[in-house]
């Protein structure tokens, strides 16, 4: 009896694997409303059933499949349901709106029916459920020349992405009037003077788009779309500041030049000064791709005014008089520009026209020399020699002028056509010099070993008018050479 019992339950068991592969009823791969599983019943029958009264009463397990591979048994197929239930409701919740799907394409279960429940595997089976099926969505999978990008949750999503794009780089207002231009088919008007418009705003590559179920996670919000598009990465690379880095070092070692490195911390200049610890963007952006803009526009432009210098030998040399001003000349220049995420890229002249002409700037220049004027260009006052000691604060006091020191020889000349008007001695100056050059200019010299001129001379540029030395407060030979323009004192080497 036992061994027919065995037959019997063996050849129920192939039918039931048979029913199951045939069956209609198992949970497809579809949007999840409810889950609807297989069923079969197996009626038992014995020729004498009275015999079998004593027998143990019948249990009925369930043999799980996942995409037809066999994961085990368990007591009872809802609690399988139940945990399927809840990851669609777990995802659900977060994913409102949008149409959920398992992973999986088919979850199935064929029943039997058993006199004790032996071999049961409720934990294993529940664990390979929960590793192998998953819940997807359906979303539109954005293509950037066939490899996907990014998934978005509709088209409409799409659309709005690729606007958004766009918009960063021109105005609604201005891409608005493009597509409703388009759409009309109209001709361009010629463009009015200072005038600009879009002609066109495109991506740099193809984008394509497919329906696709994807983990709900990798369906992306339109911000950070819009960023993973334009920078290529959604997590930007820091760089901690060491101790000993500069900004060059950092930007180098990264592979970039210092100037991006800037770009892409706005914070900073080649002259922040670091601080160890503080955190700098280093990411090199590579977007997906790139808006390109084309437009039209009519520049109103400078047109700059010429210099002319005439000669008049009615004006002393130096001397420079202005009679008539000069003023700028405007033109309307239009060009066609292409611009790549803002930046322009190139520029095309398409047509100028002038609409005033610029005014001419007339400047008499004196030619007139009179040997007691000077020039007002000066002469080096040494035969060579080099500037031991500039003008300005030293040894807590102002130094007045330049120290020329170690010449060729020791001569001192006279700087420009002048009078003398003081030579003698001047305490700390010891032996000075002073030729006033009848032109709003002085200049002095001092320290002299030897003078060789007297008060009321005419001297001529280049002229000797004394000998180096170390007179006066000085500490070795030198020159100390001052100049003054309208009594106010001048560097010397604004005029070399």
């Amino acid at each position: 009896m036992k061994m027919h019992l065995k037959d019997h339950f063996s050849e129920m068991a192939e039918k039931a694997e048979k029913i199951r592969k045939q069956s209609n009823g198992a949970l497809k791969k579809t949007i999840i409303a409810t889950l609807v599983v297989s069923t079969i019943s197996i009626n038992t029958a014995f020729a004498d059933t009275k015999n079998l009264s004593n027998q143990p009463k019948l249990q009925k397990i369930y043999h799980v499949y996942v995409n037809n591979e066999y994961l085990g048994t368990v007591s009872d197929k809802g609690m399988v349901e139940s945990l399927v239930e809840q990851k669609v409701n777990e995802v659900r919740e977060v994913y409102k709106d949008y149409e959920l799907a398992l992973t999986t394409d088919e979850i199935s279960f064929v029943p039997e029916q058993v006199f004790r429940e032996t071999n049961i595997q409720n934990e294993k089976v529940l664990q390979l459920v929960n590793e192998q099926v998953d819940v997807t969505a359906e979303a539109v999978a954005f293509k950037v020349d066939g490899e996907v990008v990014t998934y978005l949750e509709n088209q409409d999503k799409v659309n709005e992405l690729i606007k958004t794009l766009k918009l960063q780089y021109v105005s609604e207002e201005d891409l608005e009037k493009l597509e409703a231009r388009k759409q009309s088919g109209e001709e361009l008007p010629p463009l009015a003077e200072g005038e600009s418009r879009i002609l066109d705003v495109y991506l740099s590559k193809n984008v394509t788009i497919s329906l696709e179920e994807v983990k709900p996670d990798e369906v992306l919000p339109i911000d950070q779309a819009l960023q993973l598009l334009k920078k290529g990465t959604l997590k930007e690379e820091k760089y901690v500041i060491q101790e000993g880095d500069v900004l060059g070092s950092i930007a180098e070692k990264h592979g970039l030049k210092l100037k991006q490195l800037l770009e892409l911390n706005p914070d900073y200049t080649e002259d922040t000064i670091l601080q160890i610890g503080d955190e700098l963007n280093v990411t090199v952006y590579k977007p997906f791709v790139d808006v390109i803009v084309e437009k039209e526009i009519s520049s109103i432009e400078e047109i700059p005014y010429e210099t002319k210098t005439v000669e008049d030998s009615s004006m002393f040399k130096g001397d420079t008089k202005v009679v008539q001003s000069g003023s700028k000349g405007e033109k309307a220049v239009s060009y066609r520009i292409s611009q790549v995420n803002g930046s322009e890229v190139n520029r095309e002249f398409l047509e100028e026209k002038v609409l005033k002409e610029p005014v001419e700037r007339i400047v008499h220049k004196g030619t007139k020399v009179v040997p007691s004027r000077g020039t007002g260009s000066l002469v080096w006052p040494t035969n060579g020699g080099y500037i031991s000691s500039y003008q300005g604060m030293r040894w807590g006091r102002y130094h007045k002028g330049i120290d020329i020191a170690r010449p060729w020889d020791y001569t001192i000349k006279a700087a420009d056509n002048g009078v003398v008007v003081s030579a003698g001695w001047a305490g700390s100056y010891g032996n000075r010099i002073i030729i006033d050059h009848q032109n709003g200019m002085r200049t002095l010299y001092a320290h002299l070993s030897q003078i060789n001129v007297s008060v009321g001379q005419t001297v001529a540029a280049g002229q000797k008018i004394g000998v180096m030395g170390s007179t006066g407060n000085s500490t070795g030979v030198h020159l100390h050479f001052e100049v003054y323009k309208n009594g106010v004192l001048q560097n010397p080497l604004s005029y070399y």
